[in-house]
Parts: structure tokens; C-alpha cells; sequence
């Protein structure tokens, strides 16, 4: 880590555990049960959290409740500003979204752009009866009018610290930290 960032664990593995499997039982309340029920990830932090999402509804459940992989990359509006080119992941909806209630799953929820154009690559999909948002952390911040029915933290943050959520499976480590410039 760069000397000039301070960072500060929020979130342990312990807190990501237990506040996917209170987020697991909203999702199931919320819905009576998983009838019609769909998970959808956004690439690349939200497929490892709707991967253990996914787990946690069907042993509650006793089946399987379906997931997907959504890639935005296309549908962003910060695309032709940035500089960098954004490497393109796949998609992979191996159902029909229509008439079906998405949960759509993302790590940090912040500004609503993500989330924006995640819909808009649902849509592409299909026509879903209705599409929930699940997040690990809100931060705050929106500058669209979006908000999320299941969050597993807020997290009220300045503009100049950033939230990071580093999984297992991508980082090798389960926490939430943030950093700050010093």
C-alpha cells in the first residue's frame, strides 16, 4: 500500500458473513420465497457476493435459486470520457429474465451509475416483473435516484476516501476497508 493512504478495516470476514446471511433472509422475507427468484451479479465484485448469496438462499431454501453474470462495461456513460479502455467480461444469463424478480448484486453502492447501467443491460435481457438491489456497502454519495432494498453496511464516506471491498476469491482476504489520502 502507497505511504500517502492511511486505510482503516470497516468490515471483516466475520461481519461480510453475517451480514450476506441477514441480507439471504430479507431477500426470501421481502419475496415470501424464491418463486420466480434470480440472482444476477455485476462483474466483478457483485458475482462473489451473488455467488455466496446464492449458496445461503438455496440451504435456507432447499433448491437451487438461479445466477447470472452481468458485465456493464458497454452500457457505462463514463466510457468515451476515460482514457483507460475497459476490458470487456462476459455476460452469462443462462435464463429469461421476463417476469422474473432480478436481485441484482453489487459490492459498493456510490453514485448509482453502476447500478444505472446495470439495468439497462437487464432490459437487453428481457422484461423482469421487478429488479431489487442488494449491496455490501452504501456509501452514500448518489447522484442518481437509486437506493438499494438490501445493504449490508452503510458507510458514510467523504468523496476524497475510497471503499474498497476485497473478497476471497478475487484478493485472497474477506474485508472492507478505506482509504484516505494523507
Amino acid at each position: 500500500m502507497p505511504e500517502n493512504k492511511s486505510h482503516k478495516i470497516v468490515m471483516d470476514r466475520e461481519g461480510i458473513e453475517r451480514c450476506l446471511t441477514r441480507i439471504a433472509y430479507e431477500i426470501l422475507e421481502k419475496n415470501k420465497g424464491m418463486d420466480n427468484l434470480v440472482l444476477v451479479g455485476i462483474r466483478t465484485g457483485g458475482i462473489y457476493l451473488a455467488e455466496r448469496l446464492q449458496k445461503k438462499i438455496s440451504a435456507i431454501e432447499g433448491k437451487n435459486i438461479p445466477l447470472g453474470i452481468l458485465d456493464i462495461t458497454l452500457y457505462r456513460d463514463d466510457i468515451a470520457r476515460s482514457n483507460k479502455k475497459a476490458p470487456l467480461g462476459k455476460t452469462k444469463i443462462p435464463f429469461d429474465l421476463t417476469d422474473k424478480k432480478v436481485i441484482l448484486v453489487d459490492d459498493v453502492l456510490f453514485t448509482g451509475r453502476t447500478i444505472r447501467a446495470a439495468m439497462d443491460a437487464l432490459i437487453d435481457f428481457g422484461r423482469p416483473k421487478m429488479i431489487q438491489l442488494a449491496v455490501l456497502i452504501d456509501r452514500g454519495h448518489r447522484e442518481l435516484p437509486i437506493r438499494a432494498d438490501y445493504v449490508g453496511k452503510n458507510l458514510p464516506s467523504s468523496l476524497w476516501e475510497a471503499v474498497s471491498v476485497h473478497l476471497l476469491e478475487k484478493s485472497g482476504t474477506d474485508e472492507v476497508v478505506i482509504e484516505e489520502e494523507t
